[in-house]
């Protein structure tokens, strides 16, 4: 016949109990830790420094919003504030829409 016959082989011993179940996890813990540090933790720090920014605006304050705009701020409120664009324009943002508190005297 053109097809050989296959038979099964005998299962290999079982060796080492616990200590190779927690050698085949190290990997995936270790990449858990790696991904902690590297992903994680930074974005955290990220998200704490822009909170402690949004909560210490002030009026007269020069920002940058996430959509680009450059202003003053001109009034404050719980959730939104006024951002003078321009000599008499004033816009309405949601404080978290503020990337960026620049120095004084940058937006004229």
């Amino acid at each position: 016949m053109l097809i050989s016959s296959a038979y099964a082989q005998a299962a290999p011993a079982a060796t080492g109990g616990a200590d190779s179940s927690l050698l085949s996890l190290l990997p995936l813990v270790l990449m858990f830790v790696v991904l902690y540090f590297v992903m994680i933790r930074p974005q955290m720090k990220r998200q704490k420094e822009h909170k402690a920014m949004i909560e210490a605006l002030a009026k007269g304050d020069e920002v940058v919003t996430s959509g680009g705009l450059l202003g003053k701020v001109s009034k404050l409120g719980e959730t939104y504030l006024h951002v003078e664009v321009a000599n008499g324009v004033e816009l309405q943002v949601q404080r978290t829409a503020v990337v960026q508190v620049l120095p004084k005297g940058t937006f004229k």
